[in-house]
């Protein structure tokens, strides 16, 4: 189990973690001042001595604070806690992100030109100030309601997550290597200096993952996101594209980028143009409508004394248990997802009732461990022999709601399995009217991830997860789970760890 969260950061009494990457955490938070909801992120402590990650965090709040537009996060105050570590205070994106929407489920053309026109006007904010994204993909695309209450109103979508920006003027002095395959430029892969024509290369994958509702390729690194590639066609079998939408797109993706398009404000002008000029088929609208179901701040929390700084990681404690005969003398926690498994709790009006226990298991060998949410009480913890495996067992755990849980309910598998290099796919879910796309993790501190949510799966489990780990040189973790939401999914990858790997 993980050490409890803070109950302050500076003067906003903490609600809840929204969210976590290698380098920060976010934490849903209130202003008690102004009464409003608001997103803290704070510097992970492990960077927290790291003097150039430390840099790029402050200057994110900068670079925000330098761009007045609706189509940007905004930054309203900036500090640190005791220890040290800084801290933004941002608008909370109450909408959640852009991958939130695409793995509950697609949208229509107009509403992707939509999308497509306020990133692009978020970005052009952005180049205009000098100021270069870098990193442009669905997670760090945010949504907000606006002009009503939570249920009401509109959606805007902003630009966040500046962690890897660089101003323009300073970026031929230091070129850092950083991004998602997908959606890096191949000039930026190279390690060339990049400019703002490489966020509109990221920005024209977007565009084609929104209308065609797939990748134009499939870059599993940065090496292969460098080499010169031609786009798969935007149209497909559901949805046929006009020729001229297609070229406005390919051109965005050109390899060289002397032949993208002069600005991103140039490029979104070509793209509404040519979709404008087609008669495509719906109701035309183009607003995101406001989804009540995701993340909402919920009530404001009651004062609370504490103000300490948070506290800092520490592994989790297992429990006493002979293995073999021998003791386990090395833990190794695998970051697969920063937090623990707590919250598997609901909160009700009056007297609370007591309510059964999330639970914690462990694997035969104590290598695997994993808590899971009240009601997932068949286990097992023998070892497996994996498909790519010829006569070696390897440590396993499964844990569900019943023994046959994996076709019709809820559950988590994980097991080890002999590799080296992350898979290019994961297995497919045919139950399931949605996949969201892979999102691979090889460039932070945690060890390299593939994962793949697929919604809109039939039965028990609408939420199905796959995610490959590399835990060392020679070893892989496959991680199935099958959820009614996906909030809990999150919460159970959240806490799975490996221990002596």
């Amino acid at each position: 189990m993980s050490s409890p969260g803070p109950s302050h950061l500076g003067r906003y009494a903490v609600r809840r973690r929204i969210g976590s990457g290698g380098f920060a955490t976010v934490w849903l938070a209130y202003d008690e001042q102004l009464d409003a909801p608001v997103a803290v992120k704070v510097l992970a402590d492990n960077w927290s001595e790291q003097h150039e990650v430390r840099t790029r965090f402050v200057e994110e709040g900068r670079y925000l604070r330098r761009v007045e537009s609706p189509h940007v996060v905004p930054v309203y105050d900036a500090g640190a806690l005791d220890d040290g570590r800084p801290y933004l205070v941002m608008a909370y994106a109450d909408q959640g992100t852009l991958a939130d929407r695409l793995a509950s489920g697609g949208v229509t053309v107009p509403q992707a030109l939509e999308v497509v026109s306020q990133v692009g006007a978020g970005l052009q904010a952005l180049h205009d100030r000098g100021i270069l994204h870098r990193d442009v993909k669905p997670a760090n695309v945010l949504f907000r309601t606006i002009d009503g209450q939570h249920g009401s109103g509109q959606v805007r979508a902003m630009v966040g997550d500046l962690g890897l920006g660089k101003a323009l003027d300073v970026s031929s002095r230091l070129t850092m290597i950083a991004g998602t395959p997908a959606y890096v430029a191949p000039e930026q892969a190279q390690g060339e200096t990049p400019d703002a024509r490489a966020d509109q290369f990221s920005l024209g994958v977007l565009t084609f993952l929104l209308l065609s509702g797939r990748l134009p390729w499939n870059h599993g690194s940065l090496s292969s996101a460098a080499a010169p590639t031609d786009p798969l066609p935007l149209s497909t079998p559901d949805r046929e594209l006009p020729d001229r939408v297609e070229a406005v797109v390919r051109r965005a993706l050109a390899h060289d980028r002397e032949y993208r398009w002069s600005s991103v404000a140039a490029y979104v002008a070509e793209l509404t143009a040519a979709l404008d000029a087609w008669d495509a088929p719906g109701d035309g609208v183009r607003a995101l409508p406001v989804d009540p179901a995701l993340t909402q701040p919920g009530e404001r929390p009651s004062p609370l004394s504490s103000t300490g700084p948070l506290p800092d990681p520490v592994p989790p404690r297992r429990r006493s248990r002979a293995v073999r005969g021998l003791a386990v003398a090395a833990a190794v926690l695998v970051a697969l997802g920063a937090g623990a498994a707590a919250g598997f709790y609901a909160e009700q009006a009056g007297e609370p009732e007591p309510e059964p226990a999330a639970a914690t298991v462990e694997d035969d060998s104590g290598q695997l461990e994993v808590t899971v949410p009240p009601g997932w009480d068949a286990q097992s913890g023998a070892p497996w022999m994996p498909p790519n495996a010829t006569d070696t067992e390897y440590a396993a755990l499964s844990v569900g709601t019943s023994a046959s849980w994996t076709t019709d309910g809820e559950g988590v598998f994980l097991g080890l399995l002999p590799g080296t290099e992350l898979p290019e796919a994961v297995p497919g879910h045919e139950q399931c009217t949605s996949a969201g796309d892979p999102q691979r993790d090889e460039l932070g501190p945690a060890p390299p991830s593939v994962t793949v949510f697929y919604a809109g799966c039939s039965g028990d489990a609408a939420v199905i997860v796959e995610r490959v780990v590399r835990v060392n040189d020679g070893q892989l973790l496959w991680v199935q789970l099958r959820s009614s939401d996906r909030g809990s999914a999150v919460r159970v990858l959240d806490a799975v760890r490996t221990y002596g790997l």
